[in-house]
């Protein structure tokens, strides 16, 4: 897998990567501009212009990094794969650079194919589904290479040998129906995929639907009535619910974003397994803007008939932002929680807490984090110290192998279902604490001892700047740092592991490898597991 072409590979312009997009474009545009310094024409294409476009590399979230023929000027366009030439138009121009929507393709890419899902053209989640499986493993690969070469300063990875630190991405065995919860939408509009595709400037019907956000949009909802992400089962209750809603929508009408109008908000289907059988478990939760038990009765009885759905939940939230978590929670019918087992041990999933949402890639994640943690018969004596523990499915995971674990976290819930978790597995060396990692006071560390081994599992942001000289002054042998953004994953590497001027930080760390895994397939998504040890 390390020997990538670079008809697959990422642009260098995930090299900067940042969360705002429009800074991720500025950036793939100034990494093309000094990769192919080639004399360019003066252009200025207007929106609504349509273009012949040759993609010469993706982007950070999947986007094709396009040239406009014979003027080399840049156009970031969604679903454009390397080599391919294609029809696109212009929906924005921000400068040095424009946004266009693909129409259609005139030369393909050696590796497109045919995406199965009816709605990839238009839904923003699966951004890479026109793209075989081995070259998104091959981009995905190449681009954790990229960031943590450069922006890491750690140089090429090679083969094998000394220095050798990359080790080839571990593939999903299951490329669809992975996905253990799925967040779908209700609204008063919505946009048919011919319609985005082909409409400039798109009518918005007002009608009910149900489903996912139309990418950059957060009032639009595309209609849609199956998800190949998620289970046979789960598919079967979205379509049942969206025809019983649309049937009896004066009751049961759908929100609106422009007007904050209306009663039913999102839904959430969750899924698990009984822990004693292994049966498939559901749980819908249904959002709502009141608390309305009567209007929802007759929906609530139709969900009931499936037997896999043993948890029926009503959140209710007043607020005017887009969130699926509610005020306040109504528990409808059966468990307020369902299961799954996880590395032998046995998790409770309430409606909003976290849990890894592929269970099976979680089982292969966790072997990884393991072997990383380089636990032996003496890491019965250390203490583990497990960084933005969430419900503690890490290190409770690892905790028959250690003294203690000690746990942190800023989310509340998210503690109580650690804490709940650990009863629920006899496990008594584990403790959670609940806290702001990203406002560390000086006494930090008061509440535990000295730890050996660090794991930190940051979300997307990455590390504090004190959160990183804490582990550099704690003096763990190990750490390793689970990421879901290979960027700012690059970077905290870089403090932990070098000094501003290159040269190794006395009592800093060194990298000892990097696994980047694969846990959601035809996303640009990659997560990665990176080992480091005391220097000295």
């Amino acid at each position: 897998m390390r020997e990538i072409s670079h008809s697959c590979a990422f642009s260098s312009a995930t090299l900067l990567q940042i969360e705002d997009s429009s800074e991720a474009n500025r950036a793939a545009v100034a990494a093309e501009s000094e990769e192919q310094p080639a004399k360019k024409v003066p252009f200025f294409p207007k929106r609504g212009q349509e273009l012949e476009l040759v993609c010469e590399s993706l982007a950070f979230k999947g986007q094709g990094v396009c040239k406009v023929l014979e003027t080399g000027y840049v156009v970031m366009c969604d679903r454009a794969l390397p080599g391919e030439r294609l029809i696109a138009r212009i929906t924005k121009r921000k400068g040095s650079y424009a946004e266009a929507l693909k129409l259609r393709t005139i030369v393909t890419h050696d590796n497109a194919v045919t995406p199965p899902c009816k709605y990839a053209e238009s839904c923003g989640g699966c951004r890479t589904q026109n793209l075989s499986y081995e070259a998104q493993l091959a981009a995905k690969e190449d681009q954790v290479h990229q960031l943590i070469s450069r922006v890491g300063r750690f140089g090429r990875s090679e083969e094998s040998g000394s220095g050798s630190y990359l080790k080839p991405i571990l593939p999903c065995a299951n490329q669809y129906h992975y996905r253990n919860k799925m967040e779908f939408s209700f609204g008063t509009r919505w946009l048919p995929p011919n319609e985005f595709v082909k409409n400039q400037s798109p009518d918005i019907k007002e009608d009910f639907a149900l489903g996912l956000h139309v990418p950059g949009s957060y009032d639009k909802i595309l209609d849609i009535r199956e998800c190949l992400l998620q289970h046979d089962v789960a598919n079967q209750i979205l379509l049942d619910v969206h025809t019983f809603c649309e049937t009896h929508r004066n009751d049961l009408s759908a929100y609106d974003t422009k007007t904050h109008s209306g009663f039913l908000r999102h839904l959430t289907l969750r899924s698990g397994h009984d822990e004693h059988t292994g049966k498939l478990q559901v749980m819908v939760n249904i959002v709502t803007s009141v608390h309305h038990p009567r209007v929802i009765k007759p929906l609530i009885e139709k969900l009931v008939t499936y037997s896999e759905v043993t948890s029926i939940v009503n959140n209710v939230t007043s607020s005017m932002a887009n969130t699926g978590v509610g005020e306040k929670q109504y528990l409808l019918y059966g468990a307020p929680a369902i299961t799954e087992r996880l590395r032998g041990l046995v998790f409770e999933i309430s409606a909003n807490s976290f849990f890894q949402t592929n269970t099976s890639q979680a089982e292969v994640l966790y072997e990884v984090v393991e072997k990383a943690c380089n636990l032996t018969e003496a890491s019965s004596e250390m203490n583990m110290l497990d960084l933005f523990c969430g419900t503690g499915t890490i290190g409770l995971s690892m905790a028959n192998k250690v003294n203690h674990v000690y746990g942190y976290e800023l989310v509340q819930e998210a503690v109580a279902n650690a804490r709940r978790n650990a009863n629920r597995n006899n496990i008594l060396n584990a403790t959670f604490i609940q806290g702001d990692l990203n406002k560390l006071t000086s006494g930090f560390g008061a509440n535990f001892p000295r730890p050996d081994i660090i794991i930190a599992d940051p979300n997307r942001p990455g590390m504090h700047p004190k959160l990183l000289q804490f582990i550099l002054k704690s003096g763990a042998a190990r750490v390793v740092y689970v990421s879901c953004n290979p960027a700012t994953c690059a970077r905290d590497l870089d403090v932990l592991c070098h000094s501003k001027d290159g040269s190794d930080l006395a009592g800093g760390y060194r990298l000892l490898s990097v696994q980047p895994i694969d846990m959601f397939p035809h996303t640009p998504h990659v997560e990665c597991v990176c080992a480091l040890e005391l220097s000295n």
